[in-house]
This record gives C-alpha cells, sequence and structure tokens, in this order.
C-alpha cells in the first residue's frame, strides 16, 4: 500500500498539489542520479533531480493482481544526465529506480509510486529508452530446465560432447532417433524420449494392443 503524508492528500482533496514525476536512480556502483519532468530542478531526499533531463513516464502496468509491474521511461542524453558512453559500457544496467510523485512547490510531500529495476536501457540518437521491471517480474522468470523429448543442448557443446570435427559440417534435430543412430551419442541425450505426448493424454482406452503414447522418436 502506497503511503501518502497527510499534508499531501490534504492539498490533492484541495487541488493545491502541483504534481510531477521524479525518478531516482542509484547504480550497482552506487552512483545516484535524480531527474523530473518538471520544468525546474528539484531537491528531493536530498538528490537533485535534473529537469534538463527530458525524462518522461511511458506505459505503467499496475501490481494490481500479482502482475509484476512494468514501466517504460525516455529522456535526453547529456553530459551531465546520461551519457551515451555510460548508457552503451553497461553503467545503468540493473539499476535500482525509485518513482515518485511530488509536488513541486514541496518537494518533500511526494508519494512513491513503484520502485523497480532497471532491465534494459538502450540509445535512439540523441534519446533513449529505458525498460523497468518490477518486485514481482522475477516470478516470471524461467528456472531451470523444462520436460520435453527433444534435447535442450547444443550439438558440440559441453552437455552433447559430440566431436565435431568427427562430423564435419553435420547438424542436429535434437530428436533420440538421431541422437542414437546418427551420433551414438544416447548417453548423453539431453531430453525425455519417453515423456507421453498429447496423444497419450487425449487416447481412449483399447483393447489387445499398447497405449502408451507412442514410440521413442
Amino acid at each position: 500500500m502506497r503511503h501518502v503524508p497527510e499534508e499531501m492528500a490534504a492539498r490533492i482533496e484541495s487541488g493545491a498539489a502541483p504534481l510531477c514525476h521524479v525518478w531516482i536512480l542509484t547504480r550497482r556502483d552506487g552512483v545516484v542520479s535524480g531527474f523530473t519532468d518538471h520544468d525546474r530542478d528539484l531537491d528531493v531526499d536530498g538528490v537533485l533531480c535534473r529537469a534538463a533531463s527530458g525524462w518522461t513516464a511511458g506505459a505503467v502496468d499496475g501490481e494490481i493482481g500479482g502482475t509484476c509491474g512494468t514501466l517504460s521511461a525516455a529522456g535526453g542524453l547529456d553530459d551531465e544526465a546520461l551519457r551515451a558512453e555510460d548508457v552503451e559500457a553497461g553503467l545503468y544496467d540493473r539499476a535500482d529506480v525509485a518513482l515518485w510523485r511530488v509536488d513541486w512547490r514541496r518537494p518533500d510531500l511526494g508519494v512513491r509510486l513503484q520502485q523497480a529495476r532497471l532491465a534494459r536501457i538502450r540509445c535512439e540518437g540523441d534519446r533513449f529508452v529505458a525498460e523497468l521491471e518490477g518486485p514481482l517480474a522475477a516470478l516470471e522468470r524461467v528456472v531451470g530446465r523444462t520436460c520435453g523429448r527433444d534435447c535442450d543442448a547444443v550439438l558440440g557443446d559441453e552437455r552433447c560432447r559430440v566431436d565435431l570435427a568427427t562430423f564435419p559440417g553435420a547438424t542436429c534435430d535434437r530428436r533420440w532417433a538421431t541422437c542414437t543412430g546418427v551420433f551414438s551419442n544416447g548417453v548423453n541425450f539431453q531430453g525425455f524420449p519417453d515423456v507421453p505426448g498429447d496423444d497419450f493424454l487425449t487416447a481412449t482406452p483399447v483393447q489387445g494392443g499398447r497405449n502408451d503414447g507412442g514410440s521413442r522418436r
């Protein structure tokens, strides 16, 4: 739940709270930078938030219903805000970003809208586009392996162990039959050829025969 200071809430209710966005970035090396879409610099929590950066908020997906919450932002590249060489060097990768909504007449009055991490930032001419991800984004990442009939190794890698010098120009379709029949490498097959397929799940009982989902491919 977002905490809105009582004084700020009262100013919003009265219509006397001129609001703007503020972004505070903390890089992994500890460097802190501040930006705002207001037309003058603001001091927010001891951080100078620069107006000349041209930062603007993009589309926001809320955190309602357990979604991760994503945000995009854009702005200008210059020597005092974000430099293209720093972006390209990866200095802002995985930076922590706090997005605030503040009263620009009273920058000490604000509410934090989102705490995010900079997932991707790219340069487009003299501007940048940043993609941020919320705290639950990690739950959407695939971790570990999935069980499938086909091999998930790359031909010749440390898991496959096929000697590519023995099979020059060879390719692999990752199937059990190919692994054993062409490369004689079944011992290193990184798939699960006996996993039942869709035909097994949808099949109906039969009499006098096998119904085990089919043979290995």
